[in-house]
């Protein structure tokens, strides 16, 4: 898999070069991703035929944003968290369920530091 461009997220500033483009990574046999990808060689892999997701484009915006679980989410389409939260009542329950637990855990803590010590 030549290397066929640098793909940047648009959200965390990954960037990482990639070969291909599309649902059928070449050398994979009879994989079919189920979002078109920016597809690298896996590098820590033995063999032309393993590969890693990079990323994909949002399915709203359109621009790039890596797989992350802080950049994007995967619900039928690769979307980015800043358009998950703008349709986010478009998302069964469920996802805005976990989408709301995700965002409290990441919250920073409100309690300021003891001074006394």
């Amino acid at each position: 898999m030549a290397s066929a461009g640098l793909f940047e997220c648009r959200l965390c500033g990954l960037s990482a070069p990639y070969g291909y483009v599309g649902r059928r990574p070449p050398d994979s046999r009879s994989v079919v991703l189920l979002e078109e990808s920016y597809v690298t060689r896996d590098p820590f892999a033995p063999g032309k035929d393993k590969f890693l997701v990079v990323g994909s484009r949002c399915g709203l915006c359109d621009k790039p944003v890596c797989a992350g679980p802080g950049c994007s989410l995967f619900y039928s389409k690769r979307f980015c968290l800043p358009c998950t939260w703008e349709n986010i009542d478009a998302f069964p329950r469920e996802i805005r369920h976990d989408l709301e637990k995700k965002r409290a855990e990441t919250k920073p803590s409100s309690k300021k530091p003891d001074s006394r010590t």
